[in-house]
């Protein structure tokens, strides 16, 4: 657990035993009651790799291609602290093995050809090109010279062949691809799965439990060892713990050389704690009502802009969306060969790649990525922003052309049910600010949390709304109040978030007009709001008063909040964004009209 070791990173997943057994082996926290609990229920060793159970588990893998993709992130990482910082700081390799599962999915293709691209020479992927998947043979539906296609992906390729016991050959191809430094390397080295089972090498089974303990005896004796479970002898023990405690020296190395370091201290260590230098918080921009309405994604731009400078760490881009999302970094270079210190990042097309690399830019520290893409194409992206909730990966996510106000591209670009998945997945904060000062504390709650945040920002320009700008404590609380009722006694809150707040603003003062006491809360993270106690709740939705719901998405969830739901039960169309605002009812209009639907519907229910 320091920052210049080198990152091993276990792709393929399921052979999670591999990676606890060197961990026992070499002393890293495990012992053999671990390894007797593995996939146990609270063991430290579950089924795949998760993040944070053990010391030696750098990312939570099991999804096949994931690991991989993160590996590129780490990759990114490193060479971007190496390059501002020097290699007294930084200066290490990441390594990652990989299975033919991991290389037929599509992820790992689009994560390939953006490290050939980025030509991340400290990366080295080792291939376990056993040919097995669990149908069977990988010709069952694999036929890809995957060797070339790492070459035409601009990699450094070593065929190995059949070598997967030659240490030698393993160690010299190791070296070797270590002397590579202006592309990745790909080891190719063909195994043969359960070896040296004389029933089961090469067979699909032994994906499985096909090495009952008739197997295990069996091959056993074919090795020379004795029919004892968990055998290991004191020599193998000893030798191994040797080879682990090598790392004491070159930590030790690694710190000597930090004593007597004359850089950036004081932005080293922002890196490494993730944040900004003292006072980074003051450089979170504000806007006054009296300001011309914009976008939330061009507020966010502003913030970015503000705080690159303060907050070293910032590093990331766009899946080929960068002005569309707000995500670039004025007068920064581009990552590249040529430019290894760039802060903006290029993804491409390619929003897998770029969630999976943003987890791992989280995971292997000394960086806070953000990526940017439109809402919709989040789905793209789920699995791996779930992995980065799931092993607290510090990466935000950049969402913008958040509702039907996308107009003209239509329903296949206008998000619905995107805004309740991500809700739905523990441990990441979803906030959707109301107008530009929302934003601005938005950021800062990304900033200052310790997992993944996701920003979701509208394409069209918002009014900057009154008391906004005053409104820091109560974003980071996840819902305030920003309109009381004129008689403070309100009578029905409309609740809201994102750019339905400002219709619901104009509502309340339709409904006030004709007598009903109105209150207007802004509502940008469910997941903040949780957090509050109950007395807090309490005060800001009043139990006994009627509550609306507003949101241009799928209702789904907000029951838990609100009495009724004015939300999208289908999804959009195409056409200029306010005629389609019009059309599903997000009108001030409308929405007054469904709060005394509903005060009427509870006075004869």
């Amino acid at each position: 657990d320091w920052p210049d070791r080198d990152r091993f990173i276990l792709s393929n997943g399921h052979a999670s035993i591999l990676l606890y057994s060197y961990l026992y082996l070499t002393g890293f926290g495990l012992d053999l009651n671990d390894l007797k609990a593995f996939r146990q229920l609270g063991s430290t060793t579950p089924g795949h790799p998760e993040a944070g159970d053990n010391p030696g588990v750098e990312v939570t893998t099991g999804p096949l291609g994931q690991g991989f993709g993160n590996a590129v992130g780490m990759a990114i990482a490193e060479r971007y602290l190496r390059s501002r910082f020097g290699e007294d700081v930084c200066d290490h390799f990441v390594y990652v093995f990989c299975g033919d599962g991991d290389l037929m999915e599509g992820l790992s293709h689009e994560s390939a050809s953006l490290a050939g691209h980025l030509g991340l020479g400290r990366l080295i992927a080792i291939y376990d090109d056993n040919q097995i998947t669990i149908d069977g043979a990988t010709s069952l539906a694999f036929s890809d010279d995957t060797a070339a296609r790492f070459e035409a992906y601009g990699w450094h390729v070593n065929r190995l062949g059949d070598c997967g016991e030659d240490l030698d050959a393993l160690e010299n191809a190791l070296r070797a691809a270590k002397e590579v430094t202006d592309r990745p390397s790909l080891l190719v080295v063909r195994t043969h799965i359960a070896t040296p089972s004389p029933q089961w090498t090469d067979d699909p089974a032994a994906h499985g439990y096909a090495l009952t303990d008739d197997a295990i005896r069996a091959t056993k004796d074919a090795i020379g060892l004795p029919d004892v479970p968990f055998y290991v002898t004191d020599e193998v023990v000893a030798y191994c713990r040797a080879a682990g405690a090598r790392g004491a020296t070159q930590r030790d190395r690694w710190l000597s050389r930090l004593e007597e370091w004359q850089g950036d201290e004081v932005g080293y260590e922002a890196c490494l704690f993730g944040t900004g230098v003292p006072d980074w918080e003051a450089a979170l921009p504000t806007w006054a009502p009296t300001d011309k309405p914009l976008a939330t994604r061009v507020a966010s731009e502003a913030c970015l802009n503000a705080l690159a400078p303060l907050v070293p760490g910032l590093i990331g881009g766009s899946a080929d969306l960068t002005g569309n999302t707000g995500t670039l970094i004025k007068g920064e270079p581009t990552q590249s060969v040529a430019t290894p210190a760039g802060r903006q990042i290029h993804f491409g097309v390619r929003e897998h790649a770029m969630a999976a690399a943003l987890v791992g830019m989280a995971r292997h520290g000394g960086t806070v990525p953000f990526g940017g893409t439109f809402f919709v194409f989040s789905d793209y992206m789920k699995p791996a922003i779930r992995l980065a909730a799931l092993s607290r990966a510090k990466a935000i996510f950049i969402f913008s052309h958040d509702s039907i106000g996308v107009g003209e591209d239509g329903p296949t670009h206008q998000p619905i049910e995107q805004l309740a998945g991500l809700r739905a997945i523990p441990g990441l904060t979803v906030i959707r600010p109301a107008d530009a000062n929302e934003t601005a504390w938005a950021w800062g709650e990304a900033l200052r949390r310790d997992g993944p945040t996701a920003l979701i920002l509208s394409r069209q320009a918002l009014p900057v709304l009154e008391g906004t700008a005053a409104a820091q404590h109560g974003v980071q609380r996840g819902a305030y109040i920003l309109r009381e009722a004129d008689n403070g006694e309100p009578e029905l809150v409309l609740l809201s978030t994102g750019s339905e707040v400002s219709l619901c603003l104009a509502a309340a003062t339709k409904l006030e007009a004709g007598g009903v006491a109105t209150r207007v809360v802004s509502f940008p993270s469910w997941e903040l709001f949780e957090e509050q106690n109950a007395d807090y709740v309490d005060d800001v939705l009043p139990p006994e008063v009627p509550v609306l719901a507003v949101e241009a998405a799928s209702g789904f969830g907000w029951e838990r909040w609100a009495d009724d739901v004015h939300a999208l039960d289908g999804f959009g169309a195409s056409g200029p964004a306010d005629k389609v605002a019009i059309s599903f009812g997000f009108t001030a209009r409308a929405i007054a009209a469904r709060g005394l639907d509903l005060l009427e519907a509870l006075e004869e229910g």
